[in-house]
């Protein structure tokens, strides 16, 4: 009997007609509603903000904003300003004149300068020192800087596009972000939804990934539909970015199905136990396993009350409904 899957229906998946859409896939509604975000915010010249967890697809985002702007054909620049040290920020962002500091031989265009024409991505922006953060302001408002250790003032000729995984209220209100440069940079706010919030988007992103990786190696390896199914019922905590991963190696451990992974007998995980409206799981079981039974203990706890078992677990009553179909549970029981 094959055992591999069928390839996931790939109907409307990006807006086929929109390559520039091509980076944020999904047939889920959330991911409608961002795309349709996207196309009306791109033309205009606005300052977004780009909220989501790490590895939504922020820079995808951002990177649409770009193409899909009058700016398209100038440069998009991307900075993390995580990794830039807070005492060279300002040179990085601005630039620097010879001689302003030590170790500056030469005059050196800052990022700002660098995406003059197009859009800077300013990701991770709430990692930014305080004293950075009140000259981004300025630089935003007056469209005008000087390089460190310089007189000259540069036209600031840029769209920014800013991302943050932070709740930018709370830094805000722990003193980490000026609350004046986060309005000046969420004019339009736009959250990307994180991989568990995207119903059936799964297998549509996996087949994506397997697509991508048989046409670069000139393979043609399928999934199996075991395999298929742990993906759908796993909580993605790293989002896209940790599906792709895991897809990506599978794919190298596999010769043409991609399989679940076997356990030697040795290692495997004792059974889970309930006892006292607590459960018990080893260390070392799957995490579509653990879910699993977390799922059926919380429902057993709740008598079948499926509806008290989606809001104790934070998800939806139609994900609940999915995942027990998955599991082949009779969904029929109550759900109020």
């Amino acid at each position: 009997m094959n055992n591999a899957s069928p390839s996931p229906p790939a109907s409307d998946v990006s807006s086929a007609s929109d390559p520039a859409l091509a980076g944020l896939i999904g047939q889920a509604p959330v991911m409608v509603r961002l795309r349709d975000q996207i196309r009306r915010v791109a033309p205009t010249q606005a300052t977004v903000l780009i909220i989501g967890e790490s590895g939504t697809g922020k820079e995808a985002v951002a990177q649409a904003l770009h193409t899909l702007s009058v700016r398209a054909k100038g440069p998009f620049v991307a900075v993390n300003c995580g990794a830039i040290a807070a005492s060279l920020i300002e040179a990085e962002l601005l630039g620097h004149e010879k001689g302003s500091f030590t170790g500056a031989d030469r005059q050196r265009a800052g990022y700002f300068e660098r995406a003059s024409g197009g859009t800077i991505f300013l990701d991770e922006v709430t990692e930014m020192p305080l004293e950075m953060q009140v000259k981004l302001l300025r630089v935003l408002e007056s469209r005008r800087f000087q390089r460190v250790g310089g007189s000259e003032t540069i036209s600031a000729d840029v769209r920014v596009v800013a991302a943050t995984n932070r709740d930018m209220e709370a830094s805000v209100r722990e003193g980490r972000f000026r609350e004046d440069l986060m309005y000046r940079l969420a004019v339009f706010p736009i959250r990307v939804p994180s991989l568990r919030e995207r119903d059936g988007d799964v297998p549509v992103l996996a087949q994506h990934f397997l697509d991508g990786l048989n046409a670069k190696e000139g393979s043609k390896k399928t999934f199996s539909r075991p395999y298929l199914r742990q993906l759908q019922m796993q909580q993605w905590s790293g989002n896209v970015r940790e599906l792709k991963n895991t897809v990506s190696r599978a794919f190298i451990l596999a010769d043409e199905v991609l399989e679940l992974p076997t356990i030697p007998a040795s290692a495997a995980p004792r059974k889970p136990t309930r006892r006292d409206g607590h459960l018990q799981i080893s260390i070392g079981t799957p995490l579509a396993d653990a879910e699993r039974e977390m799922i059926l203990a919380t429902l057993e706890h709740f008598a079948g009350d499926k509806r008290q078992t989606a809001q104790t677990l934070g998800v939806s009553l139609k994900t609940l409904y999915n995942r027990l179909e998955a599991y082949r549970i009779d969904a029929t029981g109550p759900d109020s």
